[in-house]
């Protein structure tokens, strides 16, 4: 047989439980949330390292070329801030469909007093392309979700989905955005 629990025993029983719940809950979502950050940040930090150690015999512009990677448009500034710099595009990456940190379709370099510095990288794929051997979903690299760049586009390609990773000189906007505040077309 069962013995009834008393209202006051129940009601302090339930009080309890439920501060302890009210207290738990936010610490248990802020360190979910902290997790997640976390997460982000490896995977962001991890593409960003893979990149530099796929593309660093590339420093030298000169390797770049030999590899069959050329300039395309010049140097490409913001209208209203930063840079992107030079992009070396290497035309027969831009069919490849396969993502991979050490083969991006275009290597970007800074001009600055005749040199060419390695600043970053931009992964093109044509979206046309993608969508059709990918179930009309965006390509994915190391956690990153690539841009969609409608056509008609300033630079007159058909749409293309882009990623660009500063591996090579710091964005203060973050690692994967399109413009770089520390970048200049100034040197050309």
């Amino acid at each position: 047989m069962t013995t009834p629990i008393s209202r006051p025993i129940f009601r302090t029983t339930s009080l309890a439980l439920l501060s302890s719940l009210m207290i738990a809950t936010p610490l248990l979502v802020a360190q979910k949330a902290a997790h997640n950050a976390t997460a982000h940040a490896d995977s962001s930090a991890t593409l960003v390292q893979l990149v530099r150690e796929g593309t660093k015999q590339y420093i030298d512009v000169n390797n770049a070329t030999a590899a069959g990677y050329g300039p395309f448009l010049g140097c490409v500034a913001g209208t209203d801030h930063g840079a992107m710099g030079v992009h070396y595009v290497n035309g027969t990456l831009l069919g490849n469909l396969t993502l991979d940190p050490a083969q991006p379709q275009a290597l970007i370099y800074e001009p600055s007093n005749g040199k060419m510095a390695l600043v970053g990288v931009e992964f093109i794929l044509d979206s046309a392309s993608w969508l059709a051997a990918n179930n009309n979903t965006p390509p994915v690299l190391n956690g990153q979700v690539f841009n969609f760049v409608a056509a008609p586009n300033r630079f007159n390609i058909p749409s293309f989905f882009e990623l660009h990773v500063w591996a090579w000189r710091d964005n203060p906007q973050g690692s994967f955005v399109d413009w770089n505040n520390h970048v200049t077309c100034k040197g050309e």
